[in-house]
């Protein structure tokens, strides 16, 4: 796991070295082991090391083949990389390190670009192809790995984070209001926009190639949710998905430094640490709790640290645990933001700490991510759906679910009349609609319709999870890896029909979010299930009394923080006139929704959690210098 970036001059100017070297330079965080640079004329490519594969100095990087003509500078973890190395040693290939750095080198030179379609694995990577003058980036199926880049004139730049590219002297930061309507639509960006105006995100699965002809995008991989000639019986196919599951847990077990992983009491992060405790003697797990002494209704059962005791207790691992309070948030968000740079999703910054807890005792953690799009696990989103007539009243009907923010009534009310005016013409619905571009399901029954939303949220909610992971984790030089995201387990997870997964389509809740008392309403119902044969298949590894838990998702009770102890800042920050979202937003709307909230009528968490993770980036990114260092950041929450 590292940094990268680099710089093209596609009209052949020569690149001076120290421009890509400040460029990688602000990516030490992410390899604090190593750094190394390469520059072949116009074209400079960059690295920051993590060491976890062959720490010596053979695995530094960029590198390159037998003759120097084909480099690579990469970031991530390939995990069938020694099945790959032998079969292009048996085609005369010369390695000289241990690294799968090495390994994506020579599956270039004998498959070329469909190389990245042999690889199982999370990365990112930029290969220079020297003799075709050809610059080559790829990013893995599932976007577990960033990369963003940026075309400015006749130059090409990438990197793993967008605070690299603008270190380039000729890009500025200014705001994508595209992207600005996007997130505050979905709390996501669906599209490949980010909040930085001429910056994109390297769509999942897809690669990017630069050369004379220009700039040229490929989609070489795509979730193709279809149960169609599936055949086996519930207890085969949870049979089978137990052996691959305890296959892509150990698969990812390689590494020459200390791995561990996160427990947080339910079922899939205890699944994943059950099989990797079997392999790796006292291995260290981490969880996260709160401080639920001014919580109160659903917020009560946020801590999962008793569960997660009991699972480590039985799995004889080393367990550490932290427990954040109020007031937590206020201290780490500046220096939270500016590494996200990217926002997106909810929360974040409970993951933020626990990762900075494991990368004092491990420079590798295992993680839960993915489980619950694959499996299902949230019945209530997909039943949004499932009595649809049709596709065209589905779309809408998912899209309204999906507006977790400002919903298109109040969106003019919402911004200020000049972003309206910017935004005119880029309808979030059109972005909406997008996410399904050259995959039209067929949608005709109830199946089909939890297919069609298994799919969008593994595109965009789990996409969205995969770049806030990274960040919060590399933050910390920590690496984070998803087992669930094995290639074999999910083309497995892929094929099962919506029956193994949940119980019943056609009693079907409709359910609010942040509903009072939601997960109590559901439990009601005969259909609170979701993960049917997931739950099945790993009965192998954890007691039945972890898998029968009711689904939690790992928050603070920030819905009751945000009325009381957090109250104070939060008025500091959004009630200012002179705040810096109000360039963008209508302080009167904001207002309001302060209000409401403080009142106890609506609960708008994931709202003000945007609002101020907003106001923190239009302070650090359009108001200040890309070159900030984080002590310096860190102190701005002190002196605000």
């Amino acid at each position: 796991m590292c940094g990268i970036a680099g710089v093209y001059h596609l009209d052949g100017r020569p690149l001076a070295t120290r421009v890509v070297q400040v460029m990688t330079e602000s990516l030490a965080h992410r390899g604090p082991d190593g750094e190394g640079l390469y520059v072949d004329g116009p074209l400079g490519l960059g690295h920051r090391r993590l060491a976890i594969i062959d720490l010596s100095q053979a695995g530094r990087q960029p590198i390159a083949n037998e003759t120097g003509d084909v480099i690579v500078t990469y970031n991530g973890e390939i995990y069938n990389f020694q099945k790959l190395r032998i079969e292009l040693e048996a085609l005369g290939h010369q390695f000289h390190s241990q690294t799968d750095a090495e390994v994506i080198v020579h599956a270039y030179e004998v498959w070329g670009q469909a190389c990245v379609e042999r690889f199982n694995g999370m990365f990112a990577f930029a290969l220079w192809d020297a003799p075709r003058r050809c610059l080559f980036l790829a990013r893995d199926r599932y976007g577990i790995k960033p990369l963003y880049y940026a075309q400015v004139g006749a130059t090409v730049l990438f990197a793993s984070e967008i605070k690299a590219l603008l270190c380039y002297p000729m890009l500025q930061a200014d705001i994508c209001y595209e992207a600005l309507s996007e997130y505050f639509t979905f709390q996501n960006i669906l599209s490949d926009l980010t909040l930085f105006r001429g910056v994109r995100l390297l769509p999942a699965g897809c690669t990017l190639t630069v050369d004379a002809q220009g700039v040229r995008q490929r989609r070489y991989w795509d979730y193709q949710f279809d149960s169609t000639g599936f055949t086996l019986t519930a207890e085969e196919a949870a049979a089978t998905l137990s052996q691959l599951f305890e296959q892509a847990v150990t698969r990812q077990l390689v590494s020459d430094v200390p791995i561990g992983s996160y427990l947080s009491g339910g079922m899939d992060s205890g699944s994943i640490t059950a099989v990797a405790a079997r392999h790796i003697r006292r291995l260290t797990t981490f969880t996260c709790g709160f401080d639920l002494s001014s919580a109160s209704g659903l917020e009560l059962g946020f801590d999962e640290r008793a569960a997660s005791e009991v699972m480590a207790n039985q799995l004889k691992t080393e367990h550490y645990e932290m427990v954040l309070h109020a007031g937590d948030m206020e201290h780490v968000l500046p220096e939270l933001i500016w590494h996200l740079e990217d926002l997106r999703v909810g929360q974040c910054y409970p993951n933020y700490y626990v990762a900075r807890l494991a990368s004092r005792f491990v420079k590798v953690a295992l993680s839960g991510g993915g489980g619950d799009e694959l499996f299902a696990g949230y019945p209530w989103r997909y039943y949004r759906g499932v009595n649809s007539n049709g596709a065209g009243d589905y779309y809408r009907r998912y899209y309204e679910y999906w507006q977790r923010l400002i919903p298109d009534e109040a969106r003019g009310r919402f911004f200020s009349a000049a972003t309206n005016k910017h935004i005119h013409g880029h309808e979030p619905f059109a972005a909406f609609r997008g996410v399904f571009d050259g995959h039209m399901p067929s949608l005709h029954s109830p199946a089909d319709y939890v297919n069609a939303s298994l799919y969008f949220e593994a595109k965009t909610f789990l996409h969205g999870l995969f770049v806030v992971e990274d960040k919060v984790s590399m933050a910390h030089g920590l690496e984070s890896r998803v087992p669930f995201m094995d290639n074999d387990l999910v083309d497995f997870s892929l094929r099962l029909p919506p029956s193994l997964k949940l119980r019943n389509l056609l009693e079907a809740p409709s359910i609010d979010e942040d509903e009072q008392g939601k997960l109590r309403r559901y439990q009601q119902t005969s259909s609170s299930d979701g993960k049917l044969v997931l739950r099945e298949a790993m009965s192998r590894f954890i007691p039945t009394n972890v898998l029968t838990r009711v689904k939690q998702g790992f928050s603070a009770p920030d819905a009751s923080w945000f009325r009381g102890e957090s109250i104070e800042y939060i008025n500091r920050f959004l009630r200012d006139p002179k705040a810096c979202i109000y360039e963008y937003l209508n302080p009167v709307y904001v207002h309001r929704i302060l209000d409401e909230h403080c009142a106890g009528q609506h609960n708008y968490r994931l709202l003000i959690w945007s609002l101020l993770s907003f106001e923190w980036w239009c302070r650090l990114f359009l108001a200040g210098s890309t070159h900030r260092k984080v002590a310096d950041i860190s102190a701005l929450s002190l002196r605000s």
